[in-house]
C-alpha cells in the first residue's frame, strides 16, 4: 500500500516526459554529462525531450560513446525482494508459532477500506493473504465509498479497544470527504504499524529516540541493503522524493545509520549531478524511468521504490509495470539494483508483517 500511495503521490511533483526517439535521447545523455543542469526550469525542460516511458535498453544505442561505456561494465547484481520478503516471512512465521505456543498470543492486524478501487481491494486481499501464511490473525472491515468519516473513526477507536488486534491499518487513499491526517491519527501509536503517527514519525527523526514503528515501505528498502551486506555508514545516499509514506522516512533512517543525505526533489537544482555522487540511490516518486543510466555512480547501488504502468501493446493486460529508474540503462552502471516489478514491492508487505509481530511482543512483554 504505502509503496504505490507514496509514489503516485510524489508523481505529482515532477512533470511527465513527453516522446521522443533513441538518438535524441543519447545526445541527452552526453549533454548531461558534460554541463550539469542548473535550474529546476532547466530539469524539468530535460524531463520532457526524455521519452521516459520507453526505456531502450543501452546496448541499442551504441552510436553514443558514453551508452558505450555503459554497456561494458558488468550487469548489476539483481537485489531480490521477492526472495528476501519470502525469508522474512518464514522467519516471522516462526517467531508467531513460538509466541503462540509459549504465551497463547496470536498477533492480530485490523485493516480498514473505505471504498471500491480495485488497487486498493487487491492491497488489502494481498496483505490477508500474507497474514494467514505466517499465522497472523486478519480483521477487515470494508466500508462504502460514502461513509462519514465519522464511522471510520468508531472502527478506529474499536480496533483500539481491542486487545486481540495488535495493529491497525487503514488503506490509502481515502475518499476526498474524508480528511487522511485525522484518521491517521486517531489509530493508537501502539498499534500504527503503518507506522505514520506523527510522534513516530518524530521520534524517527531524533537522536537516541525510538519509534515504535517504522513506516514499512522505507523499512523494506534498508532490510534490503542490510540483507544484502551494503555498507550504509559514511556513504553518500541520494533519496529522490520527499513524500511523508516513503522520501522522508527513508532519509531519516538513512541518517541513522550514518550516511550523508540529500534529498532530490522538483525544486532541486541539478538532480542528475547530485544523484551521480551517490553511493547509494533510493527513489521514490512515481515517474517512470525518470532516473537515467547517465544519474547513476558507477558501482552505486539503486533501490527503486517505483511501482508505474506504461502502456504495452505487447503485452495481455495492455501496460507493463517499470520503476522510476530505467532498468536497462542503470543496471549496466549500478553494482546492485531493485528490479520492478519484485523488488521493493514484496518487502512492504512484509515489512508490515514485521511491524504487527513486534506489536505482539511489546503487549506480551
Amino acid at each position: 500500500m504505502a509503496s504505490a500511495a507514496a509514489t503516485s503521490y510524489a508523481a505529482a511533483m515532477f512533470t511527465s516526459a513527453a516522446a521522443d526517439g533513441c538518438s535524441r535521447r543519447v545526445s541527452i545523455v552526453a549533454t548531461v554529462q558534460v554541463r550539469p543542469i542548473q535550474s529546476s526550469s532547466a530539469f524539468l525542460r530535460t524531463s520532457r525531450a526524455i521519452n521516459s516511458h520507453d526505456c531502450v535498453p543501452a546496448s541499442r544505442c551504441s552510436s553514443s560513446s558514453v551508452v558505450n561505456a555503459m554497456v561494458t561494465e558488468a550487469s548489476a547484481k539483481v537485489i531480490d525482494g521477492k526472495s528476501v520478503a519470502k525469508l522474512v516471512r518464514e522467519e516471522i512465521a516462526v517467531e508467531v508459532s513460538r509466541m503462540k505456543e509459549s504465551t497463547g498470543v496470536v498477533p492480530g492486524l485490523a485493516v480498514i477500506l473505505v471504498g471500491d478501487r480495485k488497487d486498493s481491494a487487491t492491497y488489502v486481499r494481498n496483505k490477508k493473504k500474507a497474514c494467514e501464511s505466517v499465522g497472523i490473525k486478519s480483521y477487515e472491515v470494508h466500508l462504502p465509498e460514502d461513509s462519514s468519516e465519522q464511522e471510520v473513526l468508531n472502527h478506529i477507536s474499536s480496533f483500539n479497544d481491542d486487545p486481540e488486534v495488535n495493529g491497525i491499518l487503514v488503506q490509502l487513499p481515502l475518499p476526498s470527504h474524508i480528511n487522511e491526517q485525522n484518521i491517521l491519527n486517531a489509530v493508537c501509536i501502539e498499534k500504527d504499524v503503518d507506522g505514520f503517527n506523527p510522534l513516530n514519525i518524530g521520534r524517527l527523526a531524533m537522536r537516541d529516540r525510538d519509534p515504535l514503528f517504522v513506516p514499512c515501505t522505507p523499512k523494506g528498502c534498508i532490510e534490503l541493503l542490510h540483507r544484502y551486506n551494503v555498507p550504509i555508514k559514511g556513504k553518500r545516499a541520494v533519496v529522490i522524493g520527499r513524500s511523508n509514506i516513503v522520501g522522508m522516512p527513508a532519509a531519516l533512517l538513512l541518517q541513522r545509520e550514518d550516511a550523508t543525505i540529500s534529498i532530490v526533489h522538483s525544486r532541486t537544482k541539478n538532480p542528475e549531478g547530485i544523484t551521480r555522487d551517490a553511493d547509494i540511490v533510493i527513489s521514490a516518486v512515481g515517474q517512470p524511468n525518470m532516473v537515467r543510466g547517465s544519474w547513476i555512480k558507477p558501482g552505486a547501488v539503486v533501490i527503486d521504490v517505483g511501482i508505474n504502468p506504461v502502456n504495452d501493446a505487447n503485452s495481455p493486460r495492455g501496460y507493463r509495470l517499470v520503476g522510476d529508474v530505467c532498468y536497462e540503462e542503470a543496471s549496466q552502471i549500478a553494482s546492485a539494483i531493485t528490479p520492478v516489478p519484485g523488488g521493493v514491492g514484496p518487502m512492504t508487505i512484509a515489512m508490515l508483517l514485521s511491524n504487527t509481530l513486534a506489536a505482539a511482543k511489546r503487549v506480551t512483554s
